[in-house]
């Protein structure tokens, strides 16, 4: 079988860089927010989001699946599961709420999300192949 460039496999990145590019889209969009007079609790939703995925990210990391624990690998998935799922329910429950908020709160948390997918992919590909 033949893995081309991109299928190689390559180690895994770290997590600092990608979290800090999401990160750092929610802190300049704060002064967009204010400025543009959209509402500050779309902001502040978004953060907080954010920051909820991120701390849930960092207690998953902790987490080592391994063929010989199932119930970690379990852990892991439901739990990565579980972040879309909790991302999902608070985001349609401030729209169902507040259109115009919820709305900032989506569109600033998937610019977030966005950053972070795009310089994770980035850094993965930057990286030499496994020998």
């Amino acid at each position: 079988m033949r893995t081309t460039t991109l299928g190689a496999p390559r180690p895994v990145p770290g997590r600092l860089l990608p979290v800090a590019a999401g990160a750092g889209v929610i802190v300049l969009a704060l002064p967009v927010f204010l400025v543009a007079d959209w509402p500050f609790a779309g902001w502040a939703i978004a953060a907080i989001v954010w920051v909820g995925v991120q701390g849930l990210g960092v207690m998953l990391a902790r987490v080592r699946p391994s063929a010989d624990n199932l119930a970690a690998s379990s852990v892991l998935a439901f739990g990565m599961m579980g972040r879309l799922l909790a991302v999902l329910v608070v985001l349609v429950a401030v729209a169902a709420s507040n259109r115009t908020v919820g709305l900032a709160a989506a569109l600033l948390y998937g610019l977030a999300y966005t950053a972070e997918l795009a310089v994770s992919i980035a850094s993965y590909y930057a990286q030499e192949p496994k020998p």
